[in-house]
């Protein structure tokens, strides 16, 4: 078998260099000759003693979200059941991004699954230590004196810092996290974060807008989703209008 001076083996036709012994052994049969009297390994061993390999770059390795996770997760206390019979029972959040003109968006709401209401929401350039800790901070207003809403989220590292433990620990909000890699524990906050994007980001032209000028058109959209955005579960009433009917709201 040929074979170069750096170790590499040559590959005809535009090869690349990228065959592997697969390949160099079942060419003969490409080219419509007698199969050579090796077997596979016979020409994975030949490859091996000879020296040429393919240049084939190794499969990055993927980095896992939770290597390194700083504390102990949390139970998951919600399952997949996000039915509420009265306010502030689950929270669930999360955080999404997307490119705008020039700068990205990272939108992290607090929801209430009784009737879908936005609790609190933080709008940032990145997920940092003041979106992820002002999110619980604004949200806990909303609680009745006694009540111990459970906060719910996916696995990320800006739910397992210091600062949320600290205000679940001075508030009496209840954790509880997803499994690993089981996107629809968090559905509830997940399907959330779609809506804005087909009602308000999508189909829009956002050059030119600056980061100050979509905060504040979102922070309308948002009051518009609570106050005069009808759904079809509480009988075609805004999350704000349904709490009126029901006495839970002036």
């Amino acid at each position: 078998m040929p074979s170069r001076a750096d170790g590499y083996a040559p590959c005809p036709r535009g090869g690349g260099r990228v065959w592997g012994y697969r390949t160099i052994h079942a060419m003969p049969r490409r080219d419509g000759t007698d199969p050579p009297a090796v077997s596979e390994k016979a020409a994975r061993r030949i490859m091996g003693g000879e020296g040429p390999r393919p240049v084939c770059p190794k499969r990055p390795r993927r980095r896992s979200p939770h290597r390194g996770e700083p504390s102990e997760a949390p139970a998951n206390l919600v399952e997949r059941d996000f039915r509420a019979g009265a306010p502030n029972r689950p929270w669930p959040t999360d955080a999404t991004r997307s490119a705008m003109d020039g700068y990205k968006r990272r939108p992290s709401p607090v929801i209430d699954r009784f009737d879908g209401m936005v609790v609190s929401r933080r709008l940032s350039r990145s997920p940092d230590a003041a979106m992820a800790d002002g999110m619980p901070l604004d949200a806990i207003a909303t609680p009745a004196p006694g009540e111990t809403p459970t906060a719910r989220s996916d696995r990320g590292c800006h739910y397992r810092r210091p600062g949320w433990f600290h205000i679940r620990e001075e508030h009496g909000l209840v954790r509880s996290m997803s499994a690993k890699g089981r996107g629809p524990d968090n559905a509830a906050a997940e399907g959330f974060l779609g809506r804005p994007r087909n009602e308000f980001l999508h189909c829009r032209d956002w050059k030119d807008v600056t980061y100050d000028e979509l905060h504040g058109r979102l922070a309308a959209y948002l009051t518009h989703h609570n106050e005069t955005r009808t759904k079809k579960s509480p009988g075609r009433q805004s999350p704000v209008q349904y709490r009126r009917s029901l006495g839970l709201a002036a």
